[in-house]
């Protein structure tokens, strides 16, 4: 059975964090834009073993106008 911390984070990274990225935007802005700190965008892509807390994933999801519910489907759990 897979992580559920691994598998949001990784997640996080793939689909939203790495795009950002690749547009030439930073990670300080990601988090900014996301309602977090940078420190935290840091463990999220970085950490193998990072648990990210309910509060953070929520922050990250409204700033992305989707429901905690929803992302959980999005990412199968």
């Amino acid at each position: 059975m897979i992580d559920a911390n691994s598998k949001i984070c990784g997640y996080i990274t793939k689909e939203w964090l790495n795009p950002w990225m690749k547009e030439g935007k930073s990670q300080t802005a990601f988090a900014n834009a996301h309602n977090v700190e940078e420190s935290t965008i840091r463990k999220i892509k970085g950490s193998k073993n990072y648990r990210i807390p309910v509060e953070t994933l929520q922050k990250i999801c409204e700033a992305r106008n989707l429901k905690l519910s929803e992302f959980f489907k999005l990412i199968g759990l």
